[in-house]
């Protein structure tokens, strides 16, 4: 029975082999075919010493999706002389991580040999579930190596992440991706028009998984043409259990091709595929929003807007950017600047998308148009700094007597507004007297930028 449950194994293993994706079939099996992150894996670099030194370090690897994190996890699993335990977050509870940390101390009673403890979308879990891995990982229980796509100072709870080292992985270069491409076109045996490749890396952006699966996905797709009866072009990709093109054919007639894939069938491969980013992303790409439209670049406050709305960000959460940038960059150059920001922030909760989209371009048009000032801003800081110092140097200033409210009896028996001038009984209806406490007073906080109305 159990040579037959063996063939039946190794049976499995041979058609796995031809069936698994061809991201798997070219995934790297020595840290020295990898095709980038040479400043974590190249020689000497700090990753490529703790893996091959086999060190118990936690480490955080941390990166877009296909940019080789869970590679270098199965090439660490490949080489260790330690247990590797691997859980996925979007599967695995507290009974599961309690369950594997209770097998790494039984294993590191009974067998003196440490454990990894693999956590992969480590973003995942819940701020219980990745406390639940805090005194295991602080004992040195288990040897805590975690991936995640997100960044991780807004999605791994900071007890966690400073028990952990973090290396972070960069999107694959155009020229490893490139490399990449080709080395699945041989094993493909297909070839590729260039522009083909181009469209191929600016759907990938970064990602070889996606990249690999969008190029074996237009192989599939290849149909060769027939040219006065024969087949002018290549054939369709190797399908497993079946004879390779090229190959010599039963059929005698039978003409080996191969397979040729053009932008048009990269196209239909990548389909409606677009990049979505983390949270990470999302922070990033709105603070280059707003610092565009800061700097008056109208194209970038554009292309910025129109990437967030592609990538499906909350047409709100822009919108209230926007009204905060009035005020805060804008400013006072420009009074209407606000009322514009307002408006089409109202006109995203009237509207909605994908009309209001219009709306929120007009308002980055007149927002980087318009002349910028921060002195709103510059002058609420100073006076907020005043405010603290006065808390901490003593009681704070009281409100002087003459400002103080008198719309209740008693309060003209205490004193209260005895001696203040009314602005509207002098000429132009401005009138110098003491409105604030006598520690801050003579301090100046709002000096105009002189940009536009700001003067």
């Amino acid at each position: 029975m159990d040579s037959v449950q063996s063939l039946f194994d190794q049976q499995a293993g041979s058609i796995l082999a031809t069936q698994a994706p061809l991201a798997d079939q070219l995934r790297p099996r020595t840290l020295d075919e990898m095709v980038d992150q040479q400043h974590l894996v190249g020689v000497g670099a700090p990753l490529r010493r703790l893996i091959e030194s086999d060190r118990p370090a936690s480490m955080l690897l941390w990166g877009p999706p296909g940019t080789g994190k869970t590679t270098v996890v199965s090439i660490l699993a490949s080489i260790t002389k330690r247990a590797c335990i691997s859980l996925s977050a979007t599967s695995s509870g507290v009974r599961d991580v309690r369950q594997a940390i209770d097998t790494a101390r039984e294993r590191l009673g009974y067998e003196s040999r440490g454990t990894i403890l693999f956590i992969d979308e480590i973003h995942r879990f819940s701020s219980t579930q990745q406390d639940s891995l805090l005194d295991a990982v602080e004992k040195g229980v288990v040897s805590l190596v975690a991936a995640t796509t997100e960044n991780p100072y807004f999605s791994v709870v900071p007890p966690l992440l400073s028990r952990m080292t973090l290396f972070r992985f960069n999107p694959l270069s155009q020229n490893a991706l490139t490399a990449l491409v080709r080395k699945a076109l041989e094993r493909l045996q297909a070839d590729c028009d260039e522009d083909a490749i181009d469209l191929l890396l600016a759907v990938a952006n970064g990602d070889a998984r996606a990249a690999l699966g969008v190029l074996e996905v237009a192989a599939s797709l290849y149909e060769p043409r027939k040219v006065s009866g024969k087949v002018s072009d290549a054939a369709p990709a190797k399908v497993p259990g079946e004879m390779p093109a090229g190959a010599p054919s039963k059929s005698p007639n039978a003409v080996p091709v191969k397979v040729h894939i053009d932008a048009t069938l990269i196209h239909e491969a990548a389909g409606a595929r677009y990049a979505h980013g983390g949270r990470d992303s999302h922070y990033d790409e709105a603070s280059a929003f707003i610092k565009s439209i800061r700097g008056s670049d109208v194209d970038a406050g554009l292309f910025w807007l129109a990437r967030m709305l592609d990538r499906g960000e909350d047409p709100r959460f822009i919108a209230r950017r926007l009204v905060i940038l009035a005020s805060e960059d804008v400013g006072l150059a420009d009074p209407y600047a606000l009322s514009i920001a307002v408006a089409a922030a109202h006109a995203v909760e009237l509207v909605g998308l994908p009309e209001a989209q219009l709306n929120l371009a007009e308002a980055v048009i007149y927002l980087a148009k318009a002349p910028k000032s921060n002195s709103a801003t510059t002058a609420l800081a100073k006076a907020s700094q005043d405010v603290k110092s006065l808390a901490t140097s003593g009681p704070q200033g009281e409100v002087p007597a003459h400002l103080r409210g008198t719309g209740y009896k008693g309060a003209s028996k205490l004193g209260h507004g005895e001696g203040y001038l009314y602005p509207h009984n002098f000429e132009g209806g401005v009138v110098k007297q003491q409105y604030r406490p006598s520690d801050a007073e003579g301090h100046i906080y709002y000096e105009p930028s002189g940009h536009g109305e700001d003067i």
